[in-house]
């Protein structure tokens, strides 16, 4: 960076670069795919399209900066009163708003590692430290170690449930116990950006947990399911003071009127909606399989993605996917993270995997 006389904050020399999915780069020939964002691969439904090209007309307006009608449909919803949900863009967008909510410098927050790339950026904005605690060897969150991980200065504990890049889900039972044990002066954010695509014989209930313990907040998003990734908008549900405290730190007018509008139609296409999650949910079971015939031992994913352990291996099985029209995900030298995409998609994946084994 040049250098200058502006003072910056040094909060900032602790911003890790967020690294998001890379497109594909086309081959002659060969239709490529992108399956590196966890993004939805069908198209916007078209009653939802419908409605977004109607609300376009009025883009010469600002939005309505309550986001009132999104914040009546999901109170109806998920049967919450409406003073508990607060919206933003996106629910990295809502996960900032909470930092600014509760972190001053020197405030700590503590997840799992590794979790979703933005945690270590908007704990850093906000001037906290961030406390990364290792997954098991299973690649799930190791609650007891992130419980003995919170000291008197820990202010937000995050849970991502299905775990974003490795795929386990927290039980129902186990994230209740973890909640009653965390000290009630501090914020546990449930973040279930994949809720939709679990098929867990214990699924956490959130809303259930959330209703008697005013710490917790539930973080969600219209980007996965949905298929509203382009339009920014995600959603928590807290307790009345929290709640209101997000909507405060909430950018005005983030929320815009097409991204509203879409949300509400989405939320009215529950049904035709249920039949793309269910879809995708077959396509991962199928994909997994293959993988596990092939010799693969990959973690269960609750997510629309599957998540490849292969350490030092990793650029290797990147090389590999992109010789085949893949755009996947890599960690550093943990993983690789691949969406479950278009059935073509995934059939070149599993012939990667079976090719990368052999």
């Amino acid at each position: 960076m040049t250098d200058t006389p502006v003072r910056l904050r040094g909060a900032l020399d602790a911003v890790p670069a967020y690294v998001a999915g890379k497109p594909p780069v086309a081959r002659e020939g060969l239709t490529v795919y992108k399956v590196s964002s966890n993004e939805n691969p069908y198209p916007p439904l078209p009653s939802v399209l419908d409605v977004v090209r109607d609300a376009a007309a009025t883009m010469n307006r600002y939005p309505d900066m309550g986001v009132s009608a999104l914040t009546d449909a999901l109170a109806a919803h998920l049967d919450v009163p409406r003073e508990r949900i607060a919206t933003g863009t996106g629910s990295v967008g809502v996960l900032g708003q909470i930092m600014q909510a509760t972190c001053d410098a020197g405030d700590e927050v503590v997840y799992a590692w590794r979790s979703f790339e933005a945690y270590p950026i908007v704990v850093a904005l906000s001037g906290a430290t961030s406390v990364q605690v290792p997954l098991t060897a299973e690649h799930r969150h190791d609650l007891p170690a992130m419980l003995a991980a919170i000291t008197e200065r820990t202010k937000v504990v995050m849970v991502c449930t299905p775990n974003n890049p490795t795929g386990p889900s927290v039980g129902h039972d186990e994230l209740v116990g973890f909640v009653d044990a965390v000290p009630t002066d501090v914020l546990v954010v449930v973040d279930e950006a994949y809720l939709e695509f679990v098929q867990d014989d214990d699924p956490v209930r959130a809303l259930e947990i959330l209703r008697d313990r005013p710490n917790v907040v539930v973080l969600r998003t219209f980007s996965k399911a949905y298929g509203l990734a382009g339009l920014r908008v995600g959603y928590a549900v807290a307790h009345e003071p929290v709640a209101e405290a997000l909507r405060k730190t909430a950018t005005p007018f983030g929320v815009n009127t097409l991204a509203q509008v879409a949300a509400v139609a989405s939320l009215q296409a529950a049904d035709e909606l249920e039949v793309r999650v269910k879809e995708l949910v077959a396509e991962r079971s199928r994909v997994v399989a293959g993988l596990a015939e092939a010799g693969w031992d990959v973690p269960q994913s609750g997510a629309n993605f599957v998540w490849f352990p292969v350490g030092e291996r990793t650029p290797e099985l990147v090389a590999a996917c992109t010789e085949a029209g893949l755009s996947v995900r890599p960690y550093g030298t943990d993983g690789v993270r691949v969406t479950i995409g278009e059935t073509e998609a995934n059939d070149r994946l599993l012939q990667v995997a079976r090719d990368f084994r052999a």
